[in-house]
């Protein structure tokens, strides 16, 4: 499986409690922190939802 690497570039702050749960069970904590996760089907579909808040890169 392939490796991504997530970091969260906008806030959360004025969005849908939806999105805001969705960041949170991806993991992230805080702004600018990255965290590496694998490309699961489950977790690209979260991405996705949040993409507008979330920087993706490929390890």
């Amino acid at each position: 499986m392939k490796k991504l690497r997530i970091t969260q570039i906008r806030s959360q702050i004025d969005r849908p409690q939806v999105q805001k749960r969705t960041i949170t069970a991806l993991g992230i904590k805080k702004l600018n922190r990255p965290i590496e996760v694998e490309a699961t089907p489950q977790i690209l579909g979260m991405i996705d939802t949040v993409k507008h808040l979330l920087k993706v890169e490929e390890i």
